[in-house]
């Protein structure tokens, strides 16, 4: 048999750490080499982190990039390797893969396909490339690619199997929503399989700002068939053996490949490079396949959440976090993220009871902070708050108490919180969830005031989802049942429900889901099935509030379309969205 030995290397890099994240990439060369592999990749970009965004209009920046890869090249002898980096050549920036083999740079790869949608802006920075070349090492051919280079049938990966390629590996740093796992490897099964190639796809790991990257790299053979999977959500040298003749043995049975390739005439490729190794293909059965299966839906979320809030903090430099915890259920669960995320030793809840604030949610707090083994401040609010009320006593004469009033309490929560992070370093984590955020059911400079908004995507069906799952996992409720089942209330005022202001969460998020990450219009949500004055509603919310969400601190995307990144609006606007009435 012929048998590639490749390792996958599944790595946490951090934007602009070009010698830290060129340390990483030296270790794993040297474990690839020691599992005696014939082929290591990494990821898209894995020199400088992704995405370096405007990083990349500085020189500065992408010479050292280069100079970087250039220093990694002598530690390939005896190894090919594929190592993600930015480019700059001809006064033009490229989004590159180096082909170094035995301490020779061969060649280098750039990135044919520049995705310009959603978080994506590479048009922006990026020179596309046009060159599609197969390299040889003995009895393997095989062919590179970078993300978005697989995602469109046909060119380049159709051009690199007609012209012989038996691997394909594309490398990547692939950005997380739910579902996106799924949507990726239907996605890669049906290249294999169309291409009749075995598919090598390598994924980043780790958060960067607001993006997560979930890892989960995994080979597809030409059947379409899994062959292995890396875990999901952290670093992991995933080797596999393929099975090269399994390939040429598919393309016998298979006559597509064949009358492509006479119609095609040989043409497909720019090149072949012969990269001057021999690697030792005559192995016996496949010993590397390793299968790590995939989270569910709540797993899933829940580790995005926690990385994405460990590796924010760890990349900017904070050590702790600060929660204000209300005793609601959305307090809750970022203070439960947090602790997995850093340890209870590093999380610290502080509750901060007003007139308005029940027994039971202090209670709650407490009960709370017990479970997670976290340190409680308990700072009454009360006496800020009638000497602010005293203080705007007489502006405020002759009209009756409304929301300024109210939201007067969460701002001097919000200041009490950053007086504290101020004092003593810690990154104060917000609360708000994306059915609040998307509503304007938060108050500006208060409780959206903090460094990271954890669950800024997450609707609020989901937190109800997310805390029932942990609790599962840890065997006891950990998040008090009392804090899951009680009406959720941000006790401003005597008696207040968020259903006083807000539809029901379960007729709620459907809606926002259809406008705010579909593009629905107001006919098309009143035809799936809600109530015209409902959507009406919900409608005028969203819209009116772009002015606070784009004031809001940076959080984990977790859906197809978070606010920020990915959908962006401008603040005066005067479209209206549904009809009149």
């Amino acid at each position: 048999m012929r048998v590639a030995r490749i390792a996958l290397a599944q790595i946490n890099t951090t934007v602009g750490d070009l010698e830290g994240n060129a340390t990483i990439i030296r270790q794993r060369l040297q474990e690839a080499r020691d599992e005696g592999c014939d082929l290591v990749a990494f990821p898209e970009m894995a020199v400088t982190g992704y995405p370096p965004e405007d990083l990349l209009l500085r020189r500065s920046f992408c010479s050292a990039s280069r100079e970087i890869l250039d220093s990694l090249v002598p530690a390939t002898s005896g190894i090919t390797a594929i190592i993600g980096f930015v480019d700059w050549r001809d006064g033009e920036a490229r989004n590159s893969a180096a082909i170094a083999a035995d301490g020779r740079l061969v060649d280098i790869y750039d990135k044919i396909r520049l995705p310009n949608y959603g978080v994506f802006d590479e048009d922006r920075y990026f020179t596309a490339g046009s060159r599609v070349p197969v390299y040889r090492a003995g009895g393997l051919r095989f062919g590179v690619g970078i993300c978005e280079d697989i995602w469109y049938p046909g060119h380049p990966l159709e051009d690199i199997s007609l012209a012989g390629a038996e691997l394909y590996i594309n490398i990547n740093a692939s950005p997380y929503h739910l579902g996106r796992s799924a949507d990726r490897e239907r996605m890669l099964a049906t290249r294999a399989a169309d291409n009749l190639v075995t598919v090598a796809y390598l994924n980043a790991v780790g958060g960067q700002d607001e993006l997560v990257f979930d890892g989960g790299s995994v080979v597809f053979d030409a059947s379409a068939d899994l062959v292995a999977r890396a875990p999901q959500y952290s670093e992991d040298l995933l080797v596999v053996d393929i099975d090269l003749d399994a390939v040429s043995q598919r393309r016998l049975h298979d006559p597509r490949w064949r009358i492509e390739r006479r119609e095609r005439a040989y043409v497909a490729i720019d090149e072949v490079l012969d990269i001057g190794v021999e690697p030792s293909l005559a192995r016996e059965l496949p010993l590397h396949q390793p299968k790590t299966g995939l989270m569910g839906p709540e797993e899933e979320v829940w580790n995005a959440l926690v990385v994405g809030t460990r590796d924010y903090l760890g990349k900017t430099g904070f050590r702790e976090a600060l929660i204000g915890l209300s005793g609601g259920l959305d307090s809750a669960v970022v203070a439960a993220v947090a602790v997995d995320a850093l340890g209870a030793e590093n999380v610290a809840g502080v509750a901060m009871p007003s007139r308005y604030s029940s027994q039971h949610s202090l209670d709650d707090a407490r009960a709370l902070a017990k479970n997670l083994g976290i340190r409680l401040l308990t700072i009454p609010i009360e006496p800020a708050h009638a000497a602010m009320l005293e203080m705007l006593a007489s502006a405020f004469e002759g009209t009756e108490p409304g929301t300024a009033e109210e939201n007067l309490q969460s701002r001097q929560r919000g200041n009490v919180l950053m007086t504290l992070s101020n004092k003593f370093g810690s990154l104060v984590l917000t609360t708000g969830n994306k059915s609040e955020m998307a509503t304007g059911y938060a108050t500006l400079y208060g409780d959206m005031a903090g460094g990271f908004a954890v669950i800024k995507d997450v609707p609020k069906t989901m937190i109800y989802r997310l805390s029932r799952w942990r609790n599962e996992q840890a065997g006891r409720d950990l998040i008090p049942e009392s804090i899951v089942t009680k009406p959720p209330s941000a006790e401003l005022k005597p008696d207040q429900l968020d259903s006083d202001f807000l539809p029901e969460y379960e007729i709620l998020d459907p809606i926002l889901q259809a406008y705010v990450e579909e593009d629905r219009t107001f006919d098309e949500i009143v035809a799936a099935g809600f109530d015209p004055d409902v959507v009406r509603k919900v409608i005028r919310l969203v819209d009116r509030n772009e002015y606070k969400r784009r004031q809001a601190p940076p959080g984990v995307k977790i859906t197809r379309r978070a606010f920020g990144r990915d959908r962006r609006l401008p603040l005066a606007n005067r479209f209206s969205s549904f009809p009149a009435g």
